[in-house]
Formats: structure tokens, sequence, C-alpha cells
């Protein structure tokens, strides 16, 4: 008689046999998907690198990963071993990157006269301009190689490769403005950038442009950009301008933040759609007229050649659009579209959205982080897998039988599937970067991306044309088109409901997007297993705790999530920028918020507000500076002594003490911005997630925070 332990064995050993057969089944069915998980793997490798703010943590990683990798090569498990040595490639390329880019950072504040070469000139809304300006002669001040500064006031354009001479003040790159926001300061390092400020004065003429033929591209970009604003006025002129030069930074803020709302922002960014209608455009065109020489057409391939005409155009297109991530991506699948339909092999597929992406980030691993590198994978990455499904390949299927009717039919569902789920794989991340969403996306882009395809993009590029010519009479059809446009997004996001706010933490969009991969890439009906993690990042997103308190890297402004989720800041005036990301990182209305001493429940003066707020069990008193008087030691002292927390831009003397944190200039000198959430005590600071990464400069280690 068998005894139950060895019942127990064999029905283990069954079961052990019986998920091996399953697995190797399931491997087998996906083994040619298998290949898309290494760009995948890379980009956890990227950003695992980002995660880890602290050296040790990263080799302790890496050896992890290497440890993986050779287990799994010994083991004899190839996927598993690929895949860590993607992820190691993946950290070791952002190593790489970190290093060819290094340079001085500006330690301080200061005000200096130099001379430098204009290295990038672009307009910004309301007339001014954004300088980069590069040493000449030895360096800028600080030591730094490169500086970007704000030129105000509607002054003339000052020319690409010009050398000047400048009077400007100048700072470290701002941090992030919240605890686990947009890092700016990582941004300038990877663009090379160790300063910024403002231009005070005029900017002096110092020498001409030299000869160059990258000085030569940046002007005429700079050239470009200028005509088209003259040519069509207004917003319509900026965003027209953006579409052909890819500076969106003129483009008025309404303007953007409506084309966000509707969920049309991404036609602002030259991108697929762009670059296929210049290369689809370019190649009808080129073979029209070689068809019209008959001696031609009947010894070459046209097709072939006009197909090739098409591809350098997008490559053009992409130079003269700043070689900027998304623009970079399309123009590699363009040309590998173009490669494949003159092979006679499939034009466009994962694979060869794969290879582009391993291409950008082995280059360019930072660019995972933006937005921009997101969303134009996100949607065509989604649209691909659609029509790699059944599903896809029913709506894409054509039968010359087939009535008209149920052609158009079939057309209309394509249509109406593509956007639904390029606004599903879109909204996640806006919301992440953005904080908030189109509702109606996918009814707008139903009108605005045939729109933009058969009557924007093509009005610019005959516009254009004309313009070489010397004619200048398609402006103001290129005008109504683009303001056409604009009219449908302000519209789109004039709707009741058109606006969607919230707040996704880290890990919730990572769940997210894990989730979408594996709905993308795989095949078989363990597909649908990617539904569970996406439902995890909506519950985690839905319950994630909020800060009650913000302040910002400065300690000049502190702001307060009130009772009714709107948001109250402790002085009068506050910047556009930090309102808008305190906004999003609360969930909240921007528009909507208001100074404390509007609320009713604060007490300010002109130098200082205290205001008493209740959260969880408990009442919390916080005391903010406003002014730069010095309030006497008689006031302040008493008023330090009743508050909780006490908040200033200023070094505050020891005698200042607050019942529990001191955030004076200081404290947030060494922390950067901070968040905190009363109820649990918990306080999160900037630095926690900078660590010891080469653009952070004055560190202190994380237990030395406060």
């Amino acid at each position: 008689m068998v005894s139950r332990r060895a019942q127990a064995t064999q029905i283990a050993a069954r079961l052990a046999g019986q998920l091996q057969h399953a697995w190797n089944d399931w491997l087998s069915a996906e083994r040619d998907r298998l290949a898309l998980w290494l760009p995948v793997a890379l980009a956890a490798g990227i950003l695992l690198w980002f995660a880890l703010p602290w050296a040790a943590w990263r080799a302790a990683a890496a050896l992890g990963l290497l440890a993986v990798l050779a287990g799994s090569a010994i083991s004899g498990l190839r996927p598993l071993a690929l895949a860590a040595g993607f992820a190691l490639a993946g950290m070791a390329a952002v190593e790489a990157r970190v290093a060819g880019t290094a340079h001085a950072v500006l330690a301080e504040r200061v005000v200096a006269t130099f001379d430098a070469q204009v290295a990038a000139v672009e307009p910004l809304a309301g007339g001014g301009q954004r300088l980069v300006l590069a040493a000449v002669d030895g360096a800028l001040p600080g030591g730094v190689a490169r500086a970007r500064l704000t030129l105000r006031g509607a002054a003339a354009p000052v020319p690409v490769g010009a050398r000047v001479r400048v009077r400007g003040l100048l700072s470290p790159p701002a941090g992030a403005a919240v605890p686990g926001g947009l890092d700016l300061a990582r941004r300038a390092w990877f663009d090379g950038i160790g300063a910024t400020g403002v231009v005070l004065g005029p900017v002096t003429l110092l020498a001409l442009p030299p000869p160059g033929p990258r000085l030569w591209l940046d002007g005429v970009r700079a050239r470009l950009q200028a005509m088209i604003v003259a040519r069509v006025p207004g917003e319509a002129g900026a965003m027209a301008a953006a579409f052909v030069t890819g500076q969106q930074r003129a483009i008025p803020m309404p303007a953007t933040q409506a084309m966000r709302d509707s969920g049309l922002a991404h036609l602002l960014s030259i991108s697929g759609l762009h670059i296929a209608v210049v290369v689809g455009g370019v190649a009808l065109l080129a073979r029209m007229l070689l068809a019209l020489w008959p001696w031609l057409a009947l010894r070459v391939p046209v097709p072939t050649i006009a197909l090739g005409i098409g591809a350098l155009a997008g490559v053009a297109y992409t130079l003269l659009a700043g070689a900027q991530v998304p623009t970079v991506r399309s123009a590699i699948a363009a040309s590998i579209v173009v490669l494949g339909m003159m092979l006679g092999r499939q034009a466009i597929s994962l694979r060869l959205l794969g290879a582009a992406a391993l291409a950008i980030l082995l280059v360019r691993p930072e660019v995972l982080l933006g937005a921009s590198f997101q969303l134009s994978f996100a949607a065509v990455i989604g649209i691909v897998a659609l029509y790699e499904s059944n599903l896809g390949r029913w709506l894409a299927a054509a039968r010359e039988d087939e009535p008209w009717w149920r052609a158009l039919v079939r057309g209309a569902a394509a249509l109406l599937a593509s956007g639904l789920v390029a606004e599903l794989a879109l909204s996640g991340i806006g919301l992440y970067h953005f904080g908030r969403g189109g509702l109606y996306g996918i009814g707008a882009n139903l009108i605005a991306i045939p729109f933009t395809s058969f009557v924007v993009l093509p009005s610019l590029m005959l516009a254009l044309f004309a313009e070489a010519l010397g004619l200048g009479l398609l402006w103001p059809l290129a005008g109504w088109a683009m303001q056409q446009l604009i009219n449908l997004a302000d519209f789109t996001a004039a709707l009741p409901g058109a606006v969607i706010t919230g707040v996704v933490p880290a890990p919730a969009f990572a769940l997210g997007a894990a989730g979408g991969l594996w709905l993308a890439l795989w095949q078989t009906r363990m597909r649908w297993w990617g539904l569970v993690p996406i439902v995890a990042a909506v519950l985690i997103a839905r319950t994630a705790p909020l800060p009650d308190m913000l302040v910002s890297g400065d300690g000049r402004h502190m702001a307060l999530r009130m009772s009714d989720g709107r948001l109250a800041h402790s002085r009068e005036r506050v910047g556009d920028y930090l309102l808008s990301i305190w906004s999003e990182s609360i969930g909240a209305d921007a528009d909507a918020a208001l100074w404390l001493g509007q609320t009713g429940v604060a007490r300010c003066s002109p130098d200082s507000c205290m205001v008493d707020i209740v959260r969880g069990l408990r009442r919390w008193r916080v005391l903010a500076t406003t002014s730069a008087a010095l309030i006497p030691r008689e006031t302040m002292a008493p008023a330090c002594a009743a508050a909780d927390i006490v908040v200033s831009d200023r070094r505050l003397p020891i005698w200042c003490q607050p019942r529990w944190l001191k955030l004076d200039r200081a404290g947030l000198g060494a922390t950067g911005a901070v968040a905190i959430r009363l109820s649990a005590g918990e306080v999160v600071t900037a630095r926690d997630a900078v660590g010891d990464r080469a653009w952070q400069a004055g560190r202190r280690p994380p237990d030395q925070a406060f």
C-alpha cells in the first residue's frame, strides 16, 4: 500500500510535469514574440538605474542582474539570461551617457557679464526668446560650458551662431518642484546645460555667425520660425511654426492647454503622423513627376526611386525639426518601412518598433523618462498590436466582392477601434505626467487626425513650396486650416466634463505600463493576464494618499491642500509653472487655487501667514514668512514656539524652534522641495529621489536631511 507521503510526492511530480509541459507549450507558441521583450528589458534596466538614488544601490542591482544572467545561462534558461543581459546593458547605457555628458554645474547664483556664442534660439509665447549660450575663449561664469537664459520682451531675434556679450543673472538648474516630479536639473544635465537664468539688459552683438553646417541648419530653423509667425499671425502662426520646426514654446499657454485637454497634444509633437504625410506626399509627388518622363519611366523602377526620395525628405524634415525623440523614432520607422516596401516585406510591425526603441535608448537612455517618448511609442504599439490581432486582421481585411457599405462600416469601425486603443494607451501617461487628461479625445482625434493629414500638413507643405518660389499666396489657407484645428481643440476642451484630473503614483504607472505591454506583445490567451496589473494600477492610483502640504525648494512658497481639495498658497503671487506642478501633484485645478488669506482660516499679514488645519485627530499650526522684512524677535519667537511647522526663505535664527519642523533656507538647501502628509507624519524631500547623481550639487545623505 502506497503511503500518503508517496502519493503526495507523485501528485506533486505530476503537477510539476504538467506545469512544465504547459510552460514549454506557451513558450513555443510565443517563440516569435520573445524578441519583442528585449527592448523592454533594456528599458527596465534604464528605469532601475534612475529609480535607485545611490551608487551603492545601483552597484548591488547590477551584481544581482549579473548573478541572474550567469545562473540562467548555466541552467539553460536562455530567455531569462537575455533579459538580464539587456537590463544590464540598460544600466550601462545610462552610466555611459552620464559620463559622456559630464560638465560643470554652477554652484550658486551669480550676476555677471560675459561673452558667449549663441548655440540655439527658441521663441517664447509673448515675444521673448530662450537662448542657449556656449562658452568661447574659456568658460562661462562658474566654469560652465553652456547656459540657458531667457530674454524677455519683444527684442529682435538673436542670430544662431553669433558671438554676443550678455549681462545675466545665472543660477544652478532647478531641481524637482515637488518630490518625485520632473527633475529640471536632470534634464539640463543631459542637455549639457550648467546654468539657467535671465538676461539683464540688451544683448550686444559682437560678431556674426561663422559658416558651418550645424549653425546653418539652426539658422534655417530660426528663420523659418520667424517667417511663418510673420506670415500667419496669432496662435495659429505659432502652432504652424511648431509643425514645421518643432519649437512649441511660442504657442500661447491657453492653446497648448486646450490641445492637452482635448486629447490632441500629440499633434504638436512632430512624430509618426507628420513624418508619414511628408514621406508619403513627397514620394507621391516624385512618382507623378518622374512618370511624366516616358524614357525614364520605361527604364528605371520609378516607384522605388520615389520611395527613396520620400525617405530622404523625411530625414531632412527630422533634421530641420531639431531631431527630437519622437521625430527620430518616426524617421527610423519610416526608413525601415520604405526599405520593407522596396523589398516587398511587411511594412510595419512590433519588431520594427522594438528596433527603433533599441536604437534610441542605447544612444539617449534618459528619454525613456519623458512624456514625449512614452506617448509616441505607446500609441503606435497599441495600434500595431491591434492590427496584429484577430480583430485587427478582420478590420484590415479587404475583399473584392465586399459590398461598398460593408467596406465603409468596416473602415469606420477600424478608425474607431484605432482611436479607442490609442486613447487608452495615452490616457494613463497623460495623467501621470500632467495630472489631467481629455475625456473626449477619441471623438476629437477621429476628426483631427484626418483633417491634419489631408488639410493642415498639405497646406503647410504647399505654402512652404510657394514661399520658396517667391509666392506667399497660400499662407492664409495654411493659417485657416491651423485655426480650425485650434477651434476644434477649444470646443472639445470646453465641453462639460471634458477634463479629468488625478494623481498617478510611480508604482501605479509602472504596473499599468507593464500590464499594457503584456497585453500588446503576447498573442495567446495569456495576454489577458495583463489586465491584472492594470486593474491593480487603477486601485493604487485611486487609493494613493495625497500630500497635505507642499514647500518649494527655496522656502519662498508654501501651499496647503484644503478640505475641499483646492490648493491654497502662502503668497499672493505664485508663478504659473509652480502653481501648475503643485496642482497636478494633488489632483487639483490650478485655476481654482487661491491665496491663504482668502480662505478665511488663515491669519495673514504682509510679512507672514499662520494657519491651523485639522488632519486625522490632530490640529496642526503652520507659520510661513511671506516677505523679506525682518520680524521682531518678540513677535517671531512666540509664533515659532506655537507652530508645528515654520517655513521661510531665509535662514531662521536658532531661537526659532517650532514643535516639529523648521523648513528654512539652510534646511531646504540640503533637501530641496518638500511634501508632507500630516496625518501620517511623513516628510518626503526631492533629494530622496536624487541621491548622489552627478547633476545634484550640495548633497547630504538621506539620514541627514533635517
